[in-house]
């Protein structure tokens, strides 16, 4: 089984004084976005980046990828809350140097050991951690609450 999905930006202007507008086409999960090169390194004033749309597919993809983990040890979580903080460099040119996990969970029947386990399992396995592994430091505070 294979899934495409589809997002589109239409750029207008130069990079320092255009911008953009990112749409969700498959899921139209939201309006369009708008998208700054200024805003990307600076106060983000309502526009979005591609580093914030990174941070928030790779929370939800480990958010899954944690939850199945935990599922099929039979410890069920109640809820987990993920953040993911991806930092936008510019030193050497323009990159994206580390994406920071932050795992919250409650989940019965498992030790603080067992929950650390599964959410670096989680971490490796995840198929948006795997698409940047080696380029991108990744990084994971797990606890539950």
């Amino acid at each position: 089984m294979a899934a495409d999905r589809k997002a589109t930006t239409i750029w207008q202007g130069d990079l320092t004084s255009g911008s953009g507008q990112t749409s969700l086409d498959s899921s139209h999960a939201a309006e369009p976005l708008t998208v700054s090169f200024p805003r990307r390194a600076e106060d983000p004033q309502g526009t979005t980046s591609p580093e914030e749309l990174l941070a928030a597919a790779h929370a939800s993809c480990f958010s899954m990828a944690l939850s199945k983990a935990l599922t099929d040890a039979g410890n069920a979580p109640e809820r987990l809350e993920t953040s993911a903080v991806a930092t936008f460099s510019l030193d050497g040119g323009p990159h994206v140097s580390k994406v920071a996990l932050t795992v919250r969970g409650t989940v019965p029947g498992i030790d603080a050991d067992a929950f650390q386990q599964a959410a670096a399992a989680a971490k490796d396995g995840c198929p948006l951690s795997q698409a940047i592994a080696g380029n991108v430091e990744i990084t994971l505070d797990a606890s539950l609450t």
